[in-house]
């Protein structure tokens, strides 16, 4: 092609899209190249299992999709997103029939918690409170804060462990484990230093924004952002695997939706070899096997809030959870996994055929494990639903090599884009002043591997943008 862009971007997953439609509004002239036929890297939907089921492969809730600084200000709603709301945002059963629920009321949600209520008020009230104060900052690469103050006092709260924040504010096993829950989607060891900061961040946008999904699927909100980056002029490519600089068109500036090991791989850079080392040495995290059900009926949790949710998170005491996450970094399963539960169709009718139902879920694996976990999930699922394998109609399963195979970004089933520990929470991919920027001037990372990380909230995409015109644009 021989046509001149100011920009280039490499993937159309959400911080692609982002980052593509960032540089259009500043009126550059932009292009993006996608290897795979259908648009949007992990956030797309399927019929994986029976004819009318819609499943979505990768992303599934998209609370951050909806609380996202850069996305929640485009007019999506215009180009044909629907947000669903289920009733209850996440809920966590137990094996007695109880469960404790994630309401968008935080005090609701404190008055179910007895002794435990004021200490979860004094964990989250503030931060809901000052949320907008927090967001950008917390979905940006290290800086100096715009809202100090109330960044050193979310640190203070986010920096400990999970066990460490649950065990030093919450007296009742089942609170902590309720904790647990919302900061497992870390990936992390619960143990970890950081990792409650997962728990904090999820927890509060449940209570500011709720945890919606997309009406009809996934694939929706891709398709939403991509008509209207459309509408602003830019161009869309597909079927295109770049494996060389040389088969992109002249542009200023290209950034690429990609992780490490898939840049290293791409010829034409002008990369030093002290670079190409340290992002070589890049660490990626657990990964996940995935299951999508196509079912006759709603999961039967025995706790009715369960059923009102719209993620379930299965994991019946703390001891279970910190086990299963731990042991995962050591190549290690338990029989008794943490379980994240998302379950559509029972707020979105168009997800299956009347009367059928829709399930999706997974639980973090050792990265690069091919083995079949669809037994131990729906025995987990069992523990909190007595009678959900009997409704199974089809299952669609996916090991961490056949979810690397559909998106080349998910490396060993890391849906992340790298472990997200202290070492790459900041500071990813490598220590440097633009974590976007390279040595090679015209080339940036726009990827989950760059701050803030993974999830479907376009910051990635949307900070490299910004560094783009910085670099070759500022007028």
């Amino acid at each position: 092609m021989t046509e001149n862009y100011d920009a280039i971007i490499t993937g159309s997953g959400s911080n692609g899209l982002a980052a593509a439609i960032y540089l259009q509004q500043n009126g550059l002239k932009t292009a993006i190249f996608e290897q795979a036929s259908t648009p949007g890297g992990a956030t797309r939907t399927e019929e994986l299992t029976l004819e009318g089921f819609k499943h979505d492969v990768g992303s599934a809730i998209l609370p951050l999709g909806y609380a996202s600084p850069f996305f929640r200000n485009l007019p999506l709603e215009d180009f044909g997103l629907e947000w669903i709301f289920p009733e209850i945002p996440y809920s966590h059963p137990f094996t007695d029939g109880t469960a404790l629920s994630c309401y968008q009321d935080l005090n609701k949600t404190a008055d179910q918690l007895g002794e435990d209520r004021q200490a979860y008020l004094n964990i989250f009230e503030s931060i809901v409170k000052n949320w907008n104060n927090l967001d950008k900052d917390l979905l940006a690469p290290l800086g100096i804060p715009e809202h100090p103050v109330d960044f050193l006092k979310f640190g203070l709260k986010a920096l400990p462990s999970a066990k460490l924040l649950a065990d030093h504010y919450f007296k009742n096993e089942k609170t902590k484990a309720f904790f647990y829950g919302s900061a497992a989607h870390s990936t992390l060891p619960l143990t970890n230093i950081a990792s409650a900061s997962f728990g904090l961040v999820l927890t509060t946008i449940a209570h500011k924004f709720g945890w919606p999904f997309p009406k009809g699927g996934a694939q929706n909100f891709t398709n939403s952002l991509l008509a209207y980056y459309r509408s602003l002029g830019g161009e869309l490519f597909l079927n295109n695997k770049i494996e060389h600089l040389e088969q992109l068109p002249n542009a200023k500036a290209y950034l690429f939706d990609l992780t490490p090991k898939q840049l290293l791989n791409i010829k034409g850079f002008d990369f030093n070899n002290l670079y190409k080392s340290r992002m070589a040495a890049y660490n990626y995290g657990a990964g996940i096997f995935k299951i999508d059900w196509a079912l006759s009926e709603p999961i039967p949790f025995t706790n009715e809030n369960c059923r009102k949710s719209g993620t379930v998170h299965i994991g019946f005491s703390t001891q279970e959870i910190e086990e299963s996450e731990k042991g995962i970094h050591k190549k290690k399963m338990t029989d008794t996994p943490y379980v994240l539960i998302a379950q559509h169709s029972n707020f979105d009718k168009t997800r299956a055929p009347e009367g059928k139902y829709t399930a999706w879920g997974y639980v973090h694996v050792p990265n690069g494990s091919i083995k079949d976990y669809s037994e131990i999930i729906e025995n987990q699922i069992e523990r909190a639903a007595p009678g959900f394998k009997d409704i199974i109609l089809q299952r669609s399963k996916m090991n961490t090599v056949q979810l690397q195979h559909w998106n080349p970004n998910l490396i060993g089933g890391d849906i992340n884009g790298g472990k997200q520990d202290i070492t790459q929470l900041f500071t990813r991919p490598i220590i440097t002043l633009s974590p976007y920027s390279t040595p090679d001037p015209r080339v940036y990372i726009c990827s989950s591997s760059t701050p803030p990380g993974g999830g479907v909230h376009g910051m990635c995409g949307f900070n490299a943008a910004k560094k783009v015109i910085e670099d070759h644009f500022k007028n």
